[in-house]
């Protein structure tokens, strides 16, 4: 199939077979299923895992703001959804073979940079907000 289209002549490809819609239920499941994928996978994420709860710990003990639980959540989101990317490149990585595990090395580097930048920024957050809640305690 043809179409024209500002004086040029171009072909144009017939759509593609759709897939059978899957329904919610399913793309849940496999959502959760990688979730446990990249938690039983990698020991990192149980390090994570139990900051987060510390965090949510120290804001209930503190009374933390609306706003700050707000920010303590993203953080705590931030953190986990970098770690469960870096899992994922990380089980791509050793899937492959050894020329091309050679080719891009860097990108295990990248994503752990990646969970680096957002674990700082989370402390980071964590700091000021602990830090002023406790200064206002202790002051």
């Amino acid at each position: 199939m043809t179409s024209v289209w500002w004086g040029e002549e171009t072909t144009v490809r017939e759509p593609i077979a759709r897939r059978a819609r899957r329904r919610w239920r399913d793309k849940f499941a496999e959502a959760w299923r990688g979730v446990k994928r990249g938690i039983r996978g990698h020991s990192s994420f149980f390090v994570h895992f139990f900051f987060a709860v510390l965090a949510l710990a120290m804001a209930t003990v503190l009374q933390c703001a609306l706003w700050e639980w707000c920010i303590i959540i993203g953080c705590i989101g931030l953190v986990l959804t970098a770690e469960l990317f870096n899992s994922a490149i990380e089980t791509l990585f050793h899937g492959l073979d050894g020329a091309s595990k050679a080719r891009i090395e860097g990108c295990l580097d990248i994503a752990a940079g990646a969970v680096l930048v957002a674990s700082m920024t989370a402390a980071v957050a964590g700091c000021l907000i602990f830090g002023h809640r406790l200064l206002a305690i202790w002051y």
